[in-house]
């Protein structure tokens, strides 16, 4: 009988499976996985970088940033700057359009035989262990137990 794997195990390498598929599969489109992020994000609407860095934290290298994305997809026309923040251009919404296709494959193929409360319980219990670990939400404030 083999003894169980602890989560950390199947975090771990979830996520580096998941990195290994949507990197090779976004590479043919010309992105990056945190790039495809960043337009999943205005694709929502309008963002100021900080928006975008800390929707982003838990994906971000040591310097804690989207410099590097976010100005490759502006200097591809697929992102405008402006003093407010970023935006899709009409070429990045097409981009992000015909991406988020492929994306929804791939969370497809991912999720398959799971129903989706299942999924959803996987979602939710791996929110309570973070938040139990101590994350809050971006502009969340964590609430200290009180003395009783």
């Amino acid at each position: 009988m083999t003894d169980q794997r602890p989560i950390g195990y199947w975090l771990k390498l979830v996520d580096r499976l998941i990195d290994e598929h949507f990197d090779g599969t976004l590479d043919e489109h010309g992105v990056t996985r945190r790039q495809w992020q960043l337009l999943n994000l205005l694709g929502r609407g309008p963002a100021t970088r900080e928006e975008l860095n800390d929707a982003l934290s838990p994906f971000l290298g040591t310097d804690g940033t989207t410099a590097g994305e976010i100005d490759e997809l502006v200097e591809s026309d697929w992102v405008a700057a402006s003093p407010s923040g970023f935006a899709l251009t009409p070429r990045g919404e097409t981009a992000f359009e015909r991406i988020s296709e492929v994306v929804a494959r791939i969370r497809a193929d991912m999720s398959q035989g799971l129903s989706p409360e299942e999924y959803n319980v996987t979602i939710r219990s791996l929110e309570r262990m973070s938040r139990n670990l101590g994350w809050t939400e971006p502009g969340e404030r964590r609430m200290e137990p009180t003395a009783g």
